[in-house]
């Protein structure tokens, strides 16, 4: 595991995005102190402080009008971006543009939703219906003044931050090669130098901010991979491809996003989902179980994850938010369930979710991924687990046990010293053949299980236990650090697919 992901994996990925975010912001008023950056700084501060003030309140405002906690923290992230679009002035009437765009974006999550989940970008949103209401008054819509060449290396960072947690490098990458691909032309016909075309369009289009705050925003993605380039493709194109509907509506990178929200809704879990708690228990003594009965069918695949919202007092800097793989079966008679490890100083969401009673009430936010097993029922698999890592597999293998489908499947389960491995009954149940590799015997170990002594999978343990791994496919799921080590003993043992789930910041 590097130090990169052991820093950002610290705090959740909506505190790391209000931490980025206000790094930007107060460079841009450090800039326009200095000079580099012409904007007034005192006009750059109160503009923050409305927009975040009034996205706070008409979301508190909103909340108590739907009888709905909401999430606070989202709602200072959009009052910093769009702090960061409309321009600085210390005038009323640019003031309540930015008010207004702020209180736009926050009734955007009630009024534009669909079964209490919310289809828009809030930020984008807002800015986008503020600047068509300011319009005809003389207001100015939103100018994305945040993209201006003495901020750009401060952007730069702070979005390759987020992209690296929410390791979404293939969308943005995606997004800005479309964008690119599609603008340079039109600069180098203008009479620019390739290289200075490159420069300029980074410099004065707000590509790398909108790909890195806006494009990656979790709610208002679709859930598969795939489906997400789509979108960042069609995104990239309409951001910079000049077009007008009517003498109002014209191309700009707010309503390029709302484009792409509409599109990623059609596709994806297309409305909220409240669950109610119905069993705990510990699956062993260090890793608990939430069971939860659905007001609605919850619609994923074997192996994606779920995103849980559970408001709480005293929140830490992991937030009120937390993904986890769902370790049940699509259409589970009982519902679903998440599985977590107990440590001596959980979070306050873990100790939150532990403690909601029978009945107590969750919502999940969204469900998606792509850690899906391959369709041909020929491939040979080979599916290495660390720790709490286990539960998308115990999903996939209860899937193909309850379908009846025989697969080849071998299961490595890499167990820490007084530790037992979990879900032993799946295990057994799907007739999978279970290694597990731990530095001492477990103490209850199902006797047809082989066991490796080794502190972590080597390729002695490796070659040992399965000595066909090239042959196969394989999984790895479990922390950043465990799946890059695995994945390397993989590739250097000829293993060539290797897909991985990695629970960052757990």
């Amino acid at each position: 595991m590097s130090a990169v992901d052991r820093l950002l994996g610290r705090v959740t990925m909506y505190r790391l995005v209000t931490l980025t975010l206000s790094a930007v912001l107060l460079a841009a008023v450090a800039l326009a102190v200095l000079g580099p950056v012409q904007q007034d700084p005192l006009a750059i501060v109160v503009t923050a402080a409305v927009a975040v003030g009034t996205s706070v309140l008409a979301g508190r405002g909103c909340g108590a009008l739907w009888r709905t906690r909401v999430h606070t923290e989202s709602a200072v992230i959009t009052g910093l971006i769009l702090a960061l679009l409309f321009w600085p002035q210390l005038t009323v009437g640019s003031l309540a543009v930015v008010a207004l765009a702020a209180l736009l974006g926050a009734l955007s999550k009630f009024v534009v939703a669909v079964r209490s989940r919310h289809v828009l970008n809030p930020a984008a949103a807002g800015a986008l219906v503020a600047g068509l209401v300011a319009a005809p008054f003389g207001g100015f819509p939103a100018a994305w003044w945040v993209a201006t060449p003495a901020l750009l290396p401060v952007v730069a960072i702070a979005a390759l931050a987020v992209v690296l947690r929410t390791r979404r490098g293939a969308l943005v990458l995606t997004y800005l090669a479309i964008a690119l691909a599609l603008l340079l032309p039109r600069l180098v016909a203008g009479g620019a130098a390739p290289l200075d075309a490159l420069v300029t369009a980074l410099q004065s289009y707000p590509l790398v901010f909108a790909a890195g705050f806006m494009l990656t925003e979790p709610l208002t993605l679709p859930p598969r991979r795939w489906q997400q380039l789509t979108v960042a493709a069609l995104v990239g194109a309409l951001t910079v491809l000049p077009f007008s509907l009517g003498t109002v509506l014209y191309a700009s990178p707010e309503l390029a996003l709302v484009v792409g929200n509409v599109l990623a809704f059609t596709v994806g879990q297309r409305r909220g989902v409240h669950l109610r708690v119905r069993a705990h228990r510990m699956v062993t003594p260090g890793i608990r179980e939430v069971a939860f009965a659905s007001d609605a069918a919850v619609r994923f695949r074997p192996g994606q994850w779920i995103e849980l919202h559970v408001p709480h007092t005293a929140t830490d800097a992991r937030g009120s938010r937390r993904v986890f793989s769902l370790a049940t079966p699509p259409d589970h008679a009982d519902g679903v369930a998440v599985a977590f490890r107990l440590t001596d100083a959980p979070s306050s969401f873990k100790q939150a979710l532990s403690a909601l009673p029978e009945g107590g009430l969750v919502r999940a936010t969204g469900v998606g991924g792509d850690f899906l097993l391959p369709k041909d029922a020929t491939v040979l698999l080979l599916l290495v687990a660390g720790g709490i890592g286990i539960t998308p597999f115990v999903s996939q293998l209860a899937d193909l046990a309850r379908s009846g489908q025989t697969r080849d499947v071998v299961v490595v389960l890499l167990v820490a010293p007084g530790d037992e491995p979990a879900y032993t009954d799946v295990l057994e149940a799907s007739g999978a053949r279970v290694v597990v590799v731990s530095p001492q015997r477990p103490a209850t170990l199902p006797e047809a299980w082989a066991f490796a002594e080794a502190p972590t999978l080597d390729a002695v343990a490796l070659h040992a236990t399965v000595p066909d791994a090239a042959r196969r496919t394989a999984y790895v799921s479990g922390s950043p650090g465990m799946v890059d080590h695995t994945r390397r003993v993989l590739r250097r043992a000829g293993v060539r697919r290797v897909r991985t789930d990695a629970f960052s910041g757990y």
